[in-house]
Protein backbone atom coordinates (compact mmCIF):
# COMPACT_ATOMS: atom_id res chain seq x y z
CA UNK A 1 0.00 0.00 0.00
CA UNK A 2 3.20 2.09 0.69
CA UNK A 3 4.68 1.70 -2.97
CA UNK A 4 6.04 5.64 -3.93
CA UNK A 5 6.67 5.67 -7.64
CA UNK A 6 8.03 8.80 -7.38
CA UNK A 7 9.86 7.68 -10.88
CA UNK A 8 7.82 9.01 -13.74
CA UNK A 9 6.66 12.24 -14.50
CA UNK A 10 4.88 13.95 -17.15
CA UNK A 11 6.72 17.08 -18.22
CA UNK A 12 4.75 18.08 -21.47
CA UNK A 13 1.66 18.54 -19.72
CA UNK A 14 2.03 22.45 -18.50
CA UNK A 15 0.83 22.83 -14.98
CA UNK A 16 0.51 18.61 -14.15
CA UNK A 17 0.53 19.70 -10.57
CA UNK A 18 -2.12 22.76 -9.93
CA UNK A 19 -5.99 22.54 -10.66
CA UNK A 20 -6.78 24.69 -13.48
CA UNK A 21 -7.32 25.01 -17.43
CA UNK A 22 -5.81 25.57 -20.53
CA UNK A 23 -7.65 25.90 -24.10
CA UNK A 24 -5.92 24.95 -26.94
CA UNK A 25 -5.94 27.05 -29.94
CA UNK A 26 -8.24 25.80 -32.71
CA UNK A 27 -9.43 22.72 -30.31
CA UNK A 28 -12.85 22.86 -28.70
CA UNK A 29 -11.65 20.70 -25.74
CA UNK A 30 -10.00 22.59 -22.77
CA UNK A 31 -7.22 20.74 -20.51
CA UNK A 32 -7.98 20.26 -16.76
CA UNK A 33 -6.14 19.35 -13.72
CA UNK A 34 -6.86 18.02 -10.48
CA UNK A 35 -5.49 16.35 -7.38
CA UNK A 36 -6.05 14.58 -4.02
CA UNK A 37 -3.97 13.05 -1.64
CA UNK A 38 -4.93 10.33 1.41
CA UNK A 39 -5.34 7.61 -1.48
CA UNK A 40 -2.33 4.35 -1.33
CA UNK A 41 -0.26 7.49 0.53
CA UNK A 42 0.57 9.46 -2.53
CA UNK A 43 -0.72 12.45 -4.81
CA UNK A 44 -3.06 11.15 -7.37
CA UNK A 45 -3.99 13.77 -10.04
CA UNK A 46 -6.00 13.67 -13.21
CA UNK A 47 -5.53 15.80 -16.23
CA UNK A 48 -7.80 15.48 -19.01
CA UNK A 49 -9.37 16.98 -22.13
CA UNK A 50 -12.94 17.93 -22.05
CA UNK A 51 -15.47 19.98 -23.86
CA UNK A 52 -16.38 21.59 -20.36
CA UNK A 53 -14.94 22.15 -16.68
CA UNK A 54 -18.56 20.49 -15.66
CA UNK A 55 -17.56 17.33 -17.75
CA UNK A 56 -13.92 17.65 -16.10
CA UNK A 57 -15.70 17.57 -12.53
CA UNK A 58 -17.99 14.75 -13.52
CA UNK A 59 -15.19 12.38 -14.22
CA UNK A 60 -12.29 13.63 -11.81
CA UNK A 61 -15.31 13.30 -8.91
CA UNK A 62 -16.06 9.78 -9.97
CA UNK A 63 -12.52 8.84 -10.57
CA UNK A 64 -11.48 10.28 -6.56
CA UNK A 65 -14.14 8.13 -5.46
CA UNK A 66 -13.29 5.07 -6.61
CA UNK A 67 -9.78 5.59 -5.90
CA UNK A 68 -11.24 6.33 -2.19
CA UNK A 69 -13.24 3.24 -2.40
CA UNK A 70 -10.45 0.93 -3.52
CA UNK A 71 -7.63 2.38 -0.97
CA UNK A 72 -9.90 1.30 2.28
CA UNK A 73 -10.41 -2.15 0.48
CA UNK A 74 -6.65 -2.48 -0.52
CA UNK A 75 -5.38 -1.18 3.08
CA UNK A 76 -3.08 -3.43 5.65
CA UNK A 77 -3.01 -0.89 8.13
CA UNK A 78 -6.28 0.23 8.85
CA UNK A 79 -10.19 -0.99 9.77
CA UNK A 80 -13.19 0.57 8.65
CA UNK A 81 -16.74 0.39 9.34
CA UNK A 82 -18.56 -2.29 7.33
CA UNK A 83 -15.63 -3.04 5.12
CA UNK A 84 -13.59 -6.08 5.12
CA UNK A 85 -10.38 -4.94 3.41
CA UNK A 86 -7.15 -6.75 2.97
CA UNK A 87 -6.08 -6.01 7.44
CA UNK A 88 -9.24 -8.30 7.55
CA UNK A 89 -8.22 -11.13 6.32
CA UNK A 90 -4.59 -10.53 7.46
CA UNK A 91 -6.16 -9.91 11.08
CA UNK A 92 -7.97 -13.41 10.28
CA UNK A 93 -5.25 -15.16 9.20
CA UNK A 94 -5.47 -19.07 10.69
CA UNK A 95 -8.86 -18.53 11.80
CA UNK A 96 -11.72 -17.95 9.69
CA UNK A 97 -12.19 -17.28 6.21
CA UNK A 98 -13.42 -13.71 5.13
CA UNK A 99 -15.85 -12.67 2.75
CA UNK A 100 -14.40 -9.63 0.99
CA UNK A 101 -15.67 -7.34 -2.33
CA UNK A 102 -14.68 -8.48 -5.92
CA UNK A 103 -12.28 -6.28 -6.36
CA UNK A 104 -10.31 -7.67 -3.42
CA UNK A 105 -10.84 -11.22 -4.97
CA UNK A 106 -10.01 -10.09 -8.50
CA UNK A 107 -6.72 -8.72 -7.25
CA UNK A 108 -5.49 -11.72 -5.23
CA UNK A 109 -6.40 -14.27 -8.01
CA UNK A 110 -4.87 -11.79 -10.19
CA UNK A 111 -1.59 -12.08 -7.98
CA UNK A 112 -1.54 -15.53 -7.56
CA UNK A 113 -1.52 -16.11 -11.33
CA UNK A 114 1.40 -14.03 -11.57
CA UNK A 115 3.36 -15.36 -8.86
CA UNK A 116 3.56 -18.58 -10.80
CA UNK A 117 4.47 -16.68 -13.91
CA UNK A 118 7.50 -14.31 -12.63
CA UNK A 119 8.94 -17.36 -11.05
CA UNK A 120 8.20 -16.27 -7.21
CA UNK A 121 9.45 -12.85 -7.64
CA UNK A 122 5.72 -11.03 -6.83
CA UNK A 123 4.50 -12.34 -3.70
CA UNK A 124 1.83 -10.58 -2.14
CA UNK A 125 2.25 -13.11 0.59
CA UNK A 126 5.40 -11.90 2.12
CA UNK A 127 3.64 -9.28 4.69
CA UNK A 128 5.61 -10.62 7.24
CA UNK A 129 8.70 -10.18 5.87
CA UNK A 130 7.71 -6.98 4.02
CA UNK A 131 6.77 -6.07 7.64
CA UNK A 132 10.04 -6.44 9.13
CA UNK A 133 11.71 -4.02 6.64
CA UNK A 134 8.95 -1.78 7.41
CA UNK A 135 9.64 -1.61 10.99
CA UNK A 136 13.46 -1.32 10.05
CA UNK A 137 13.43 1.28 7.79
CA UNK A 138 10.77 3.31 9.49
CA UNK A 139 13.18 2.97 12.95
CA UNK A 140 15.98 4.34 10.59
CA UNK A 141 14.26 6.84 8.97
CA UNK A 142 13.23 8.40 12.19
CA UNK A 143 16.54 7.85 13.86
CA UNK A 144 19.15 7.32 11.62
CA UNK A 145 21.84 6.69 14.14
CA UNK A 146 20.01 3.91 14.88
CA UNK A 147 19.19 2.72 11.68
CA UNK A 148 20.66 -1.04 10.82
CA UNK A 149 19.51 -3.97 8.78
CA UNK A 150 16.94 -6.56 10.02
CA UNK A 151 19.30 -9.99 11.22
CA UNK A 152 18.81 -12.44 8.39
CA UNK A 153 18.02 -15.27 11.14
CA UNK A 154 14.47 -12.66 11.80
CA UNK A 155 13.91 -12.67 8.39
CA UNK A 156 14.52 -16.29 7.20
CA UNK A 157 11.95 -16.99 9.96
CA UNK A 158 9.25 -14.43 8.49
CA UNK A 159 10.05 -16.02 5.23
CA UNK A 160 8.42 -19.54 6.62
CA UNK A 161 4.82 -17.96 6.72
CA UNK A 162 4.84 -16.49 2.75
CA UNK A 163 3.52 -19.78 1.14
CA UNK A 164 1.20 -18.31 -0.95
CA UNK A 165 -0.47 -21.58 -1.63
CA UNK A 166 -2.02 -21.25 1.87
CA UNK A 167 -3.59 -17.95 0.38
CA UNK A 168 -7.40 -20.23 -0.30
CA UNK A 169 -9.48 -18.05 -2.47
CA UNK A 170 -13.27 -19.46 -2.87
CA UNK A 171 -14.56 -17.60 -5.62
CA UNK A 172 -18.09 -18.79 -5.49
CA UNK A 173 -17.86 -17.60 -2.03
CA UNK A 174 -16.58 -14.78 -2.33
CA UNK A 175 -13.87 -15.50 0.58
CA UNK A 176 -10.38 -15.59 0.85
CA UNK A 177 -8.61 -17.08 3.91
CA UNK A 178 -4.70 -17.77 5.19
CA UNK A 179 -3.90 -20.56 6.57
CA UNK A 180 -0.91 -20.15 8.26
CA UNK A 181 -1.57 -17.65 11.38
CA UNK A 182 1.95 -15.99 11.35
CA UNK A 183 0.87 -14.87 7.46
CA UNK A 184 -0.19 -11.60 6.34
CA UNK A 185 -1.19 -10.18 2.96
CA UNK A 186 1.07 -7.29 1.26
CA UNK A 187 -0.37 -5.73 -1.85
CA UNK A 188 1.93 -3.32 -2.29
CA UNK A 189 3.13 -4.11 -5.38
CA UNK A 190 -0.11 -4.42 -7.43
CA UNK A 191 -2.50 -2.24 -5.65
CA UNK A 192 -2.28 1.12 -7.01
CA UNK A 193 -1.41 -0.25 -10.49
CA UNK A 194 -5.24 -2.26 -10.16
CA UNK A 195 -6.88 0.56 -8.67
CA UNK A 196 -5.78 2.82 -11.54
CA UNK A 197 -7.45 0.35 -14.16
CA UNK A 198 -10.58 0.18 -12.37
CA UNK A 199 -10.85 3.99 -11.97
CA UNK A 200 -9.47 4.26 -15.76
CA UNK A 201 -11.94 1.87 -17.55
CA UNK A 202 -14.82 2.71 -15.55
CA UNK A 203 -13.95 6.42 -16.48
CA UNK A 204 -14.16 4.99 -20.65
CA UNK A 205 -17.11 3.82 -20.45
CA UNK A 206 -18.73 6.92 -18.58
CA UNK A 207 -17.54 8.77 -22.02
CA UNK A 208 -13.97 9.68 -20.99
CA UNK A 209 -11.57 10.27 -23.82
CA UNK A 210 -8.58 11.48 -23.14
CA UNK A 211 -6.86 12.20 -19.97
CA UNK A 212 -3.94 10.48 -17.92
CA UNK A 213 -4.34 9.17 -14.44
CA UNK A 214 -1.26 9.67 -12.36
CA UNK A 215 -1.20 7.50 -9.47
CA UNK A 216 1.73 8.64 -7.57
CA UNK A 217 4.22 8.46 -11.21
CA UNK A 218 1.89 4.94 -12.07
CA UNK A 219 0.47 6.56 -14.97
CA UNK A 220 -2.48 5.54 -16.66
CA UNK A 221 -3.24 7.29 -20.43
CA UNK A 222 -6.66 7.64 -21.94
CA UNK A 223 -6.22 8.09 -25.37
CA UNK A 224 -4.40 11.18 -26.60
CA UNK A 225 -4.08 15.00 -25.64
CA UNK A 226 -7.03 16.45 -27.83
CA UNK A 227 -5.08 19.59 -28.49
CA UNK A 228 -4.80 19.13 -31.92
CA UNK A 229 -1.23 19.43 -31.74
CA UNK A 230 -0.03 16.13 -29.94
CA UNK A 231 -0.67 12.58 -31.40
CA UNK A 232 0.79 11.03 -28.10
CA UNK A 233 1.86 12.21 -24.14
CA UNK A 234 5.06 12.84 -23.35
CA UNK A 235 5.94 10.93 -20.30
CA UNK A 236 9.70 11.53 -18.85
CA UNK A 237 11.64 8.97 -17.24
CA UNK A 238 14.07 10.20 -14.05
CA UNK A 239 17.21 9.51 -13.93
CA UNK A 240 17.77 7.31 -11.07
CA UNK A 241 20.67 9.22 -10.04
CA UNK A 242 19.11 11.91 -9.79
CA UNK A 243 16.58 11.58 -6.69
CA UNK A 244 15.52 15.31 -6.69
CA UNK A 245 12.13 16.02 -9.34
CA UNK A 246 13.69 19.45 -10.98
CA UNK A 247 11.25 22.01 -12.77
CA UNK A 248 14.20 22.47 -15.46
CA UNK A 249 14.02 18.60 -16.61
CA UNK A 250 17.56 18.53 -16.05
CA UNK A 251 16.49 15.35 -14.13
CA UNK A 252 14.87 13.87 -17.29
CA UNK A 253 16.55 10.42 -18.44
CA UNK A 254 14.76 9.85 -21.41
CA UNK A 255 11.27 10.83 -22.50
CA UNK A 256 8.25 8.30 -23.97
CA UNK A 257 5.84 9.21 -26.18
CA UNK A 258 2.55 6.56 -25.52
CA UNK A 259 -1.40 6.89 -25.80
CA UNK A 260 -3.97 4.51 -24.08
CA UNK A 261 -1.30 2.26 -22.23
CA UNK A 262 0.32 2.41 -18.90
CA UNK A 263 3.28 3.34 -17.60
CA UNK A 264 4.97 2.16 -14.53
CA UNK A 265 8.60 2.16 -12.81
CA UNK A 266 10.11 0.68 -9.95
CA UNK A 267 13.81 2.42 -8.77
CA UNK A 268 16.23 2.08 -6.07
CA UNK A 269 15.34 5.42 -4.53
CA UNK A 270 11.19 5.53 -4.16
CA UNK A 271 11.86 4.60 -0.40
CA UNK A 272 15.06 3.40 1.39
CA UNK A 273 17.14 4.43 4.19
CA UNK A 274 20.63 4.74 5.04
CA UNK A 275 22.94 2.34 7.27
CA UNK A 276 26.07 4.08 7.82
CA UNK A 277 26.79 4.83 3.88
CA UNK A 278 24.73 2.26 2.15
CA UNK A 279 21.30 2.84 0.81
CA UNK A 280 18.55 0.14 1.46
CA UNK A 281 15.46 0.51 -0.60
CA UNK A 282 11.82 -1.48 -0.34
CA UNK A 283 12.34 -3.32 -3.24
CA UNK A 284 12.70 -6.65 -1.65
CA UNK A 285 13.80 -10.24 -3.57
CA UNK A 286 11.84 -12.89 -2.05
CA UNK A 287 14.99 -15.54 -3.10
CA UNK A 288 17.35 -13.25 -1.11
CA UNK A 289 15.07 -11.64 1.70
CA UNK A 290 17.37 -8.28 0.47
CA UNK A 291 17.16 -5.60 -1.69
CA UNK A 292 17.63 -6.04 -5.06
CA UNK A 293 20.50 -5.05 -6.01
CA UNK A 294 20.23 -6.17 -10.68
CA UNK A 295 19.22 -3.00 -11.80
CA UNK A 296 18.84 0.88 -10.16
CA UNK A 297 15.37 1.41 -11.93
CA UNK A 298 12.77 -0.41 -14.80
CA UNK A 299 10.28 0.86 -16.45
CA UNK A 300 7.60 -0.88 -17.90
CA UNK A 301 4.67 -0.13 -20.68
CA UNK A 302 2.03 -2.28 -21.13
CA UNK A 303 -1.73 -1.62 -21.88
CA UNK A 304 -3.09 -2.79 -18.30
CA UNK A 305 -1.90 -0.81 -15.06
CA UNK A 306 -1.96 -3.42 -13.17
CA UNK A 307 0.31 -6.07 -15.08
CA UNK A 308 2.70 -2.86 -15.87
CA UNK A 309 2.52 -2.18 -11.60
CA UNK A 310 3.66 -5.88 -11.14
CA UNK A 311 5.75 -6.70 -14.08
CA UNK A 312 8.23 -3.49 -13.25
CA UNK A 313 8.53 -5.15 -9.88
CA UNK A 314 9.10 -8.52 -11.03
CA UNK A 315 11.02 -7.48 -14.00
CA UNK A 316 13.45 -4.98 -11.29
CA UNK A 317 13.92 -8.23 -9.12
CA UNK A 318 15.45 -10.25 -11.83
CA UNK A 319 18.65 -10.05 -13.32
CA UNK A 320 18.85 -8.17 -16.52
CA UNK A 321 18.80 -11.06 -19.24
CA UNK A 322 16.32 -12.81 -17.50
CA UNK A 323 13.90 -10.02 -17.09
CA UNK A 324 14.72 -9.11 -20.88
CA UNK A 325 14.08 -12.44 -21.83
CA UNK A 326 10.77 -12.29 -19.75
CA UNK A 327 9.26 -9.02 -21.14
CA UNK A 328 10.12 -10.18 -24.68
CA UNK A 329 7.71 -13.64 -23.90
CA UNK A 330 5.17 -11.39 -23.54
CA UNK A 331 2.76 -9.94 -26.20
CA UNK A 332 2.14 -6.17 -25.65
CA UNK A 333 4.57 -5.39 -23.04
CA UNK A 334 8.21 -3.20 -23.14
CA UNK A 335 11.01 -1.78 -21.00
CA UNK A 336 13.84 -0.17 -20.43
CA UNK A 337 16.30 -0.68 -17.80
CA UNK A 338 18.76 1.38 -15.88
CA UNK A 339 21.36 -0.99 -14.88
CA UNK A 340 24.01 -0.89 -11.38
CA UNK A 341 26.36 0.22 -14.09
CA UNK A 342 24.50 3.29 -15.17
CA UNK A 343 23.93 1.49 -18.61
CA UNK A 344 21.01 1.63 -20.21
CA UNK A 345 19.12 -1.12 -22.23
CA UNK A 346 15.42 -1.10 -24.09
CA UNK A 347 13.68 -3.95 -25.58
CA UNK A 348 13.00 -2.66 -29.64
CA UNK A 349 8.98 -1.48 -28.83
CA UNK A 350 10.06 0.33 -26.17
CA UNK A 351 13.00 2.47 -28.66
CA UNK A 352 10.22 3.38 -30.67
CA UNK A 353 8.93 4.84 -28.04
CA UNK A 354 11.97 6.68 -27.00
CA UNK A 355 13.02 10.57 -27.95
CA UNK A 356 16.11 9.39 -27.65
CA UNK A 357 15.92 7.14 -30.64
CA UNK A 358 13.78 9.54 -32.70
CA UNK A 359 10.23 9.16 -31.13
CA UNK A 360 8.13 12.38 -31.13
CA UNK A 361 4.53 13.08 -30.11
CA UNK A 362 3.91 15.30 -33.03
CA UNK A 363 0.68 14.46 -35.07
Amino acid sequence: MRKLSAFIIIILVAGFFLAGCQREQGSEYRKYSDGFFDCFDTLINVTAYTKSEQEFEFHYERIKNRFEELHRLYDIYNDYEGINNIKTINDNAGIKPVKVDKEIIDLVVFAKEWYERTGGKVNIAMGAVLKIWHEYRQEGLDHPERAKVPPMEKLKEAARHTDINKVIVDQEEGTIFLADKAMSLDVGAVAKGFAAEIAAREAVEQGLSSAIINAGGNMRIIGKPLDGIRGLWGIGIQDPDKFIVSDDGSNILDTLFVKDTSVVSSGVYQRYYFVGEKMYHHLIDPDTLMPGEHSKAVTVVTEDSGMADLFSTAVFLMPYQEGREFVEGLDGVEAVWVLQDGRVEATDGMKKMLKSYGATGAL
